[in-house]
């Protein structure tokens, strides 16, 4: 039993060596497994007389427990090495700003279009929608554009094909909302035939419409809002006043001057563009067209089921991209239709 004071010393010098667990468990099998040095004599006690049996059992014991701690204490030191190491690898550097959950906006366009809705409720407008998929009658003959007018060169479209692959010259994809105010007129009409004198029509029309064109200020893909106010004693001053303070609050600016130029399109009678010049700002004295508007056209209010003998209307359509550009200084339209997040962030 001389040896056991040595047989602990080397045991404890052997798990210090160890620098990973597995080097330290076969360093444990050397004293403390079946075929250790220390297993190995408490095997010899049988040998040994009964009072030096008891003797010597009772120091194999007290160096057992002695080479245990020695493990379990070298156990824990790796296990909080092992921790520290990792808690290094992955340091967290709390003076760095915190990394917030990306959140999504609304696109730019989309606002825009809330916007004018809101502000055109707000003055008794409804809201009304349609098919994109128009039918040729309610796109251009309704609207006193029939079959070879010139004017429908300003509206090239995209016609549908049947199933057999042949082009459907009656059915297309439309180029303007106006197809809206035709349907909702006739709506209109057959649900006030009961009484005597037709309540008013106030009423715009938002929506994505189609043509044939491509570059910083058009796109295949755009959208469009157009108002109607149909009733009786509907005048041209009422256009005036109408789009005028719509320009207004939307720009939510007084400083701008807006005029009437006179123009020309089948469904209005007589026409007119829309310019808006800005007082002050990078845009500053520059007229800008806005919009295209008149009174409704006597056809179109027949095509609507109206009778323009009794009742008068006006019209108006506008580009909300285009809108939106000046509102939020944008210079070409197609950035609203790429999807560069780099671009639509900034509207977050």
């Amino acid at each position: 039993m001389d040896n056991l004071e040595h047989l602990v010393t080397e045991a404890i010098a052997e798990f210090a060596k160890a620098t990973e667990p597995a080097r330290l468990e076969e360093a444990k099998s050397r004293f403390l497994g079946k075929d250790g040095s220390l297993t190995a004599l408490l095997k010899g006690l049988g040998k040994l007389p009964g009072e030096e049996r008891k003797a010597a059992g009772s120091q194999i014991n007290t160096a057992k427990g002695q080479i245990e701690a020695a493990l379990a204490a070298r156990r824990d030191e790796l296990r909080q090495a092992q921790l520290d190491a990792q808690l290094a690898a992955e340091a967290l550097d709390v003076t760095l700003p915190g990394r917030a959950q990306s959140r999504g906006a609304l696109h730019p366009v989309t606002r825009t279009l809330e916007r004018i809705e809101q502000l055109f409720r707000s003055i008794g407008f409804d809201v009304a929608d349609g098919p994109e998929i128009e039918t040729d009658w309610h796109n251009f003959t309704a609207l006193n554009t029939p079959e070879k007018h010139p004017a429908r060169s300003m509206h090239d479209t995209f016609y549908l094909q049947d199933e057999t692959g042949k082009v459907q010259e009656d059915v297309l994809l439309r180029t303007h909302t106006s197809p809206v105010q035709i349907r909702y007129m006739q709506a209109h009409v057959d649900k006030h035939r009961h009484l005597p004198t037709m309540p008013e029509i106030r009423v715009i029309a938002p929506g994505r419409v189609y043509r044939v064109d491509s570059d910083a200020t058009h796109s295949p893909m755009f959208h469009q809002v157009e108002g109607l106010w149909v009733g009786e004693n509907v005048s041209f001053a009422d256009l005036k006043g109408v789009v005028a303070d719509f320009l207004r609050r939307f720009f939510e600016s007084d400083d701008l001057k807006v005029r009437f130029r006179p123009s020309f399109f089948p469904f209005t009678e007589p026409s007119a563009e829309i310019d808006v010049a800005f007082m002050s700002g990078a845009l500053e004295g520059r007229w800008l067209e806005i919009a295209g508007c008149g009174m409704v056209h006597p056809n179109v209010l027949r095509f609507g089921g109206i009778d323009p003998e009794k009742y008068t209307g006006f019209a108006f359509g506008m580009g909300p991209d285009r809108l939106t550009m000046l509102r939020y200084g944008i210079n070409d339209l197609r950035l609203f239709f790429e999807g560069d997040l780099r671009f639509l962030a900034q509207f977050q």
